[in-house]
């Protein structure tokens, strides 16, 4: 759509969701085994016919450039693109960015040579497939200044995300962030479906779009530096701002929690984020051989490329590129987000010899409720068992969060370890 230009948050700290974001940002983080979250928001883009994308990086941001460096490439004769761009100090700006607000802000001279009509605004950390010329076709209709995208939730979550209430013709008339009391006041209309699941509260999802005149007014002429805490309350009394309510699957991946259950969700027999969807989630292309599995009991579970497994038994489980998994053991209800490399025939036999543990999963062991980061080493004989006996903690190897246990990555587990 050449209308329309779209810019990527690349995330900021992502603290909820350490250990994982140790050493990357969220958008990079490995999901459903082959992908990276910041695949969903740039596949969701081209399927709807927008290929000129601008990512936003800045913490921890080595591994994000590295894969859209790798990925994303384009012929020679489109002028499709999708481009880094880094937070930078200039002569006049001497700081990094602030807030989701202040990124765009500091990237509009990067933008403004470019024709084009919309600003799409996204987060890359959030898992949804979502069509958005209907978005942009009916911020045209009702000729808004600025439209966001909200989705129903319950009295729940609703304390984690910014509420909002609309008159008949879809404008926002107010809007609170996430508030603590007080919510049967921030009750909208919504289908019987929604009512039915208690899903009575409309939430911003972080996507917006903006005129180009509006997002150079706004930003230049507002020293807020934040979206949905301070940019869109204060332009409900200023411009034409309109709600679009998304009715499908979306998940923000903010904790370890909410990102075990978004994984785990994909073994279901149709899943809510469905992969098997006649729309592309477009993601780097490795070239892998296709998966060898010996004698093992599979249920339920979601097998990468690459993978060599010899398991007894392996049950609602999603299992990452390049996974070796060793005689008789048992996975259940685990995410192993596999391995960068292979080691070599010569590796391998050195580390039976000294008796050390080799990339993947050993020998005889029991994994549940867990997560497995990249290029893990488990040794022959380890049980772990997460679930609610556990306190939460952060140790050298492992962190515990609500019972989930996660192995950091390249972490090395010595045979006959017990978590």
């Amino acid at each position: 759509m050449s209308k329309v230009i779209a810019v990527i948050l690349g995330g900021g700290q992502g603290t909820r969701l350490h250990p994982l974001t140790a050493t990357r940002s969220k958008p990079a983080v490995p999901i459903a085994g082959k992908y990276r979250l910041v695949d969903i928001p740039i596949s969701n883009c081209f399927n709807s016919g927008i290929d000129r994308i601008f990512v936003l990086t800045q913490f921890n941001s080595a591994s994000l450039n590295k894969h859209i460096k790798n990925t994303y490439h384009f012929n020679v004769f489109s002028n499709g693109f999708v481009d880094i761009l880094a937070a930078e100090q200039t002569p006049n700006n001497t700081g990094w960015y602030q807030g989701t607000a202040d990124a765009v802000r500091q990237c509009l001279h990067h933008i403004s040579p470019f024709e084009f009509e919309y600003v799409l605004i996204l987060s890359g950390d959030q898992l949804y497939q979502m069509d958005f010329n209907d978005m942009i076709e009916k911020h045209a209709a009702l000729k808004a200044d600025i439209s966001v995208a909200t989705i129903p939730v319950t009295a729940k979550d609703a304390s984690s995300f910014g509420i909002m209430k609309t008159d008949e013709n879809f404008n926002i008339t107010s809007f609170t962030e996430k508030p603590k009391t007080g919510l049967e006041d921030w009750t909208s209309e919504v289908g019987e479906d929604m009512r039915s699941q208690g899903r009575i509260f409309q939430a911003s999802m972080g996507i917006y779009i903006f005129n180009k005149d509006i997002i150079y007014d706004t930003l230049t002429n507002d020293p807020h530096t934040d979206f949905g805490k301070e940019i869109i309350p204060e332009a409900i009394n200023k411009k034409k701002v309109v709600a679009y309510q998304y009715d499908g699957y979306w998940t923000d991946i903010g904790t370890i929690p909410s990102f075990f259950e978004a994984n785990i969700g994909l073994t279901d027999d149709i899943p809510q984020f469905n992969l098997f969807d006649k729309k592309s989630i477009f993601s780097r292309a490795r070239m892998l051989p296709p998966s060898k599995i010996m004698g093992t009991t599979l249920e339920k579970t979601v097998i990468s490329d690459g993978c060599i497994i010899d398991a007894s038994r392996i049950e609602r489980s999603v299992i990452g590129i390049r996974t070796r998994i060793g005689k008789g053991s048992t996975i259940e209800c685990t995410y192993i987000m596999g391995s960068d490399y292979y080691q070599t025939l010569e590796q391998l036999e050195e580390a039976r010899k000294n008796g050390t543990p080799i990339m993947g999963v050993g020998e005889r062991c029991f994994i549940n409720n867990a997560i497995l980061d990249k290029n893990c080493r488990i040794g022959n004989d380890v049980r772990i068992n997460g679930g609610p006996h556990l306190e939460d903690g952060d140790y050298e190897k492992y962190t515990v969060r609500e019972g989930i246990v996660v192995i950091k990555k390249s972490a090395v587990i010595p045979n006959g370890t017990v978590i």
